[in-house]
């Protein structure tokens, strides 16, 4: 038998409208009358109508997560820690996947159907803040450096320097031929151009060259590409001594690659990557990382969203950075 409000109230010998302040929130509810109902809510088991709440408020309670491509593993760890962070408003996340497409990101953006969602989080890739700044209303998050100085809240991590960190790393390590895999000219390459720019930035501080031969695009960033990018190298007699990959499937498929070569990682290369996946943490040897916190991303996200749907939609638009750190694993450890 599911439980009413009314039979709460009727238990802790109080009125319909004071258990639904204690349910809401309210702090103008005395501790005495807040603990009683608190107790009532617990034996009876009471779980708040949330469709009927949404209603009122004239919402769905849903909102949607979309990103480029749900099998690069970053992306299904994030959308596991939106879902996380969304049920404690109450909220059910449909998960949609772009592909990068501007036609898609657009339908995204407009709120996929009238009515459907209350919100969106967006990872956009090809969308402009020109685009965004031409549709109509729903509210949204975006997550990374695609869009800057948009119409909406974002959530970022500082690439630049995580690049430097994690490349710097290599230098004191004592390596001098360095390699980057993931590189991209196109405009929806953000996070590359940024992850280029820390890489130079530490080798110019520690006085090495740049040398373009060392750096290999990446036109998308799976396993098979870091393999191919890899070989490349290999192969054109450049011969690095240690390599950062932009993003840590990349780095799998690098790894794959120096294996098949008979190389050893780390002792004759070694390797590093970035987003710190689950694979890496099993991957033989463990892969060395910059670890974006997902969690406080995906927590950022669905606060600013809930602030949007709540306040003023028409404040200036934010710009929140999450934490990362560096994990250092085998793959850049030696004996």
């Amino acid at each position: 038998m599911r439980h009413r409000l009314k039979d709460v109230a009727e238990r802790a010998g109080v009125s319909v409208k004071t258990v639904s302040n204690v349910v809401n929130g309210y702090v103008h509810v005395r501790p005495d009358t807040r603990a009683r109902v608190e107790e009532a809510i617990a034996e009876l088991n009471y779980r708040p109508n949330l469709s009927a709440r949404h209603l009122r408020k004239g919402r769905t309670g849903v909102i949607a997560l979309a990103v480029p491509e749900l099998d690069i593993p970053y992306f299904a760890e994030l959308a596991r820690h939106v879902v996380t962070a969304a049920a404690a408003y109450g909220w059910t996340v449909l998960i949609d996947q772009t592909g990068g497409r501007r036609e898609q990101e657009r339908v995204v953006a407009s709120g996929i159907t009238d009515h459907l969602i209350d919100g969106l989080i967006f990872s956009p890739l090809a969308l402009t803040a020109e685009d965004l700044a031409g549709l109509d209303g729903t509210p949204m998050v975006l997550l990374g450096e695609r869009v800057e100085h948009g119409p909406a809240d974002r959530v970022v991590i500082d690439n630049v320097t995580a690049a430097r960190e994690i490349t710097d790393h290599l230098i004191k390590l004592g390596h001098r031929r360095i390699a980057a895999i993931g590189s991209q000219r196109t405009d929806e390459g953000a996070s590359a151009r940024l992850r280029l720019a820390g890489y130079a930035d530490a080798l110019r501080a520690a006085g090495l060259d740049y040398d373009e031969a060392l750096v290999a695009p990446a036109s998308a960033w799976h396993r098979a590409d870091g393999a191919a990018a890899m070989r490349g190298l290999l192969t054109s007699g450049v011969r690095p001594d240690a390599v950062f990959c932009f993003n840590d499937t990349l780095a799998l498929g690098a790894l794959r690659a120096l294996h098949e070569a008979g190389l050893r990682v780390p002792e004759d290369v070694a390797v590093v990557g970035f987003d710190d996946i689950e694979d890496g943490r099993f991957s033989i040897p463990t892969l060395s990382t910059v670890a974006p916190d997902k969690e406080r991303i995906a927590h950022l996200a669905v606060e600013l969203l809930a602030n949007r749907l709540d306040g003023d939609r028409a404040a200036p638009a934010k710009a929140l950075s999450a934490p990362y750190r560096l994990e250092l694993r085998e793959s850049t450890r030696t004996p």
